[in-house]
């Protein structure tokens, strides 16, 4: 039409992630190991059903909406992801610059807990008040790990180097910190992961045979001076004393059969001491039945296999420890809870990782997360591996 204007439309921006893409998102979606990233995708969503099963149980006893913990949950979950995603953006060596520096801050945060530590249910392991509290130790854990993979590394570049040692005496610190707490479970993680990232650095047969003599008998020096652990595992093994624990948690487990009485359905979770944390697999079993525990156990197995299987193809000896390390650590603690929950071993308060209720121990694992995922991330465009096909289509 004469003397009119026409304008057009620009059409809208579409974000496509080929690979010819190198912005920094792009760069990371094909980087990163989407298999793993799905993977604790689905065991948050489970953490996050499972926790608004057991929510109204918690709630009761402490007098709170029923809702109450999975709303806070859902709170941990949106600051957890973006340090799950951001840390696992990192450079490797950025990652591991920032696990030696956490390693030594929390350490030292440690150090701190029995001198101005906070007492909870008996145990001092926290340092603050609430709502600002946290546990030292669950954020030690993945810093703890790197930073022994890079120790032990370096014996790659010169074998007289004491790190073997060097580790153990910092292992052996950190252990005696957490048994002032007490804290016999946490000791028992950072002292296998130790052993573990030994084995796999190729140390000498002999010595781990002394060092596993050695690790005997620190048990049973446990057995005698630590009290508490020594009524459990009485307990545990001849069934007297109190036991109302793990025979509450296998009741609760067990009440629901193979598919469970329906979200909601539960009874005996109102019996549980700790049922959106400690307990919380036991939960899930009532309302989601046995089905969905093996569900879980697998997913966990999952993430296992495939770090692993990872590592087959990888020649940085860093690297390798590191990411056995942390999916060894993260592995082992989903084995600890779980085991708990079925009545296998004596009872111990410790989290299923991004299932149970919980803030500074949710925070710590995507902590952990990250890294892993940050130490097994590949560049698609500068290294491929000649044992995997790929497909080059658009």
């Amino acid at each position: 039409m004469t003397g009119s204007t026409v304008y057009r439309q620009k059409p809208a921006q579409v974000v496509r992630l080929g690979r010819a893409d190198r912005s920094w998102y792009a760069t990371w979606f094909w980087e990163i190991d989407r298999v793993l990233l799905l993977l604790v995708a689905m065991l948050i969503g489970a953490g996050l059903i499972a926790v608004a099963a057991a929510s109204p149980s918690a709630a009761a006893k402490d007098h709170v909406p029923a809702l109450h913990y999975f709303w806070r949950q859902l709170v941990w979950v949106g600051l957890g992801l973006p340090v799950m995603i951001g840390v696992s953006m990192l450079p490797q060596n950025v990652a591991r610059r920032l696990s030696i520096g956490g390693a030594v801050c929390f350490t030292v945060l440690l150090m701190l807990v029995p001198l101005i530590g906070t007492e909870v249910n008996g145990a001092v392991r926290w340092l603050g008040v609430d709502p600002v509290r946290f546990q030292p130790s669950e954020f030690l854990k993945p810093f703890f790990v790197v930073a022994i993979a890079w120790m032990l590394s370096l014996r790659q570049q010169d074998k007289g180097l004491p790190m073997v040692p060097l580790t153990g005496a910092l292992v052996a610190l950190i252990a005696a910190l957490l048994m002032k707490q007490p804290d016999f479970g946490q000791t028992v993680i950072f002292c296998a992961v130790w052993a573990a990232l030994l084995v796999i650095s190729g140390v000498q047969l002999r010595f781990l045979l002394m060092l596993g003599g050695a690790g005997v008998g620190l048990l049973a020096l446990a057995f005698v001076f630590y009290q508490n652990g020594r009524d459990r595992v009485i307990e545990f093994l001849t069934g007297s004393g109190d036991t109302y624990h793990v025979d509450v948690g296998y009741a609760t487990i067990t009440n629901g059969g193979l598919v469970g009485l329906g979200p909601g359905g539960g009874i005996q979770k109102f019996r549980l001491p700790e049922a959106h944390n400690d307990y919380i697999f036991s939960v899930i079993g009532e309302e989601f039945g046995l089905i969905s525990c093996l569900a879980i156990a697998l997913i966990y197995l999952a993430i296992m296999v495939r770090v692993f299987l990872k590592l087959l193809d990888e020649d940085d000896h860093f690297i390798i420890l590191a990411s056995a390390g942390l999916a060894i650590q993260f592995g082992l603690q989903a084995v600890i809870n779980m085991a708990v929950n079925v009545q296998l071993v004596p009872s111990k308060g410790m989290t299923l990782p991004f299932i149970s209720y919980g803030g500074s121990s949710l925070l710590a694992v995507s902590m952990g997360f990250g890294l892993l995922l940050a130490f097994t991330k590949r560049n698609p465009f500068l290294r491929r591996s000649p044992y995997v096909v790929t497909w080059s289509g658009k």
